[in-house]
């Protein structure tokens, strides 16, 4: 992993809000942005911004399912940010 992605990552997972969006994610299949949205409580734009980050910077896949996003877990990318963690530990 390149320090680019590696920082991409950790700016990612520095939000409260977005480490929600990541747990429940990885607790139930098929989450869309409104379940998110009711998770968090927070307005679509913002909801809507949470996502972005998380998939640029590759933790989470968006579907989209017509006008919906079905959002997952993207688990190889999560796997190579922690073997990184571990590598400099």
């Amino acid at each position: 992993m390149d320090d680019k992605l590696f920082i991409k990552i950790s700016k990612a997972l520095a939000d409260k809000n977005r480490l929600a969006i990541l747990r429940e994610i990885s607790e139930r299949e098929g989450v869309t942005c409104e379940d998110i949205r009711n998770l968090i409580n927070l307005a679509q734009p913002t909801v809507s911004h949470h996502i972005k980050l998380l998939t640029d910077a590759e933790l989470i896949l968006a579907e989209k399912d017509g006008r919906c996003l079905k959002l997952s877990l993207n688990q190889q990318q999560i796997d190579k940010f922690s073997t990184f963690l571990s590598s400099i530990k």
